[in-house]
């Protein structure tokens, strides 16, 4: 699962495996075992390349289908991001997820 989290994000960016391996200072074989299954990545390349490509570790562990926690919303205005729409894409929920917070600090100045 991890190897298929890596691939699509890979090529979201465009990259070849050898373009990651090098940004992440990996081999070009290693990355290739990751994406087939055939090896694991450790936990410090978890953490590289959740850093490169600005996702958590957890969306590249298969924990949740959230790229970026959103760890400063309320559980309350989680709810209020999430039940305007369900089927809205990761940006429209991101905008409202903003929108939220941004209330939240106007709302600490009156």
């Amino acid at each position: 699962m991890i190897g298929d989290k890596i691939r699509e994000l890979r090529l979201e960016h465009r990259m070849s495996q050898t373009e990651l391996a090098k940004a992440i200072h990996a081999s070009q074989q290693a990355i290739t075992k990751w994406e087939n299954g055939k090896s694991e990545p450790s936990s410090s390349a978890i953490i590289d390349i959740a850093g490169y490509f600005n996702v958590s570790s957890d969306y590249l562990l298969g924990r949740t289908t959230d790229r970026v926690p959103d760890k400063d919303l309320s559980k309350n205005q989680k709810l209020v991001a999430y039940s305007i729409d369900p089927d809205i894409s990761n940006e429209e929920r991101q905008a409202i997820i903003e929108i939220v917070q941004a209330a939240k600090k106007f709302r600490r100045r009156i």
